[in-house]
């Protein structure tokens, strides 16, 4: 199994736009194969380290996740997240 755990620091500008991110990430949960579990939220603390919103994933194998990078239900979130998104960081993991 592989855990895909990404953070993102959204733009100024599209602050008011975070419950609606973390919908559309919610919004995938059961509509990916090989997908076993989503989480996203936002950032309760807003410390100088945090960032405004995570999303985790557990896929089922490598090859679920390799096809989830392309699958037609994670495209449009991927794209509006490079939209709005100021920075990112991934840490993907076998467990």
């Amino acid at each position: 199994m592989i855990r895909h755990i990404v953070m993102f620091k959204i733009k100024d500008e599209y602050k008011d736009e975070i419950p609606q991110l973390v919908k559309n990430f919610q919004g995938m949960k059961g509509r990916i194969e090989g997908m076993l579990d989503l989480e996203a939220g936002a950032d309760i603390l807003h410390s100088e380290r945090s960032y405004d919103l995570a999303l985790i994933t557990v896929f089922d194998s490598r090859a679920s996740f390799d096809a989830y990078q392309t699958h037609p239900v994670h495209l449009p979130v991927k794209k509006r997240m490079h939209e709005v998104r100021s920075a990112s960081v991934a840490c993907d993991f076998e467990i």
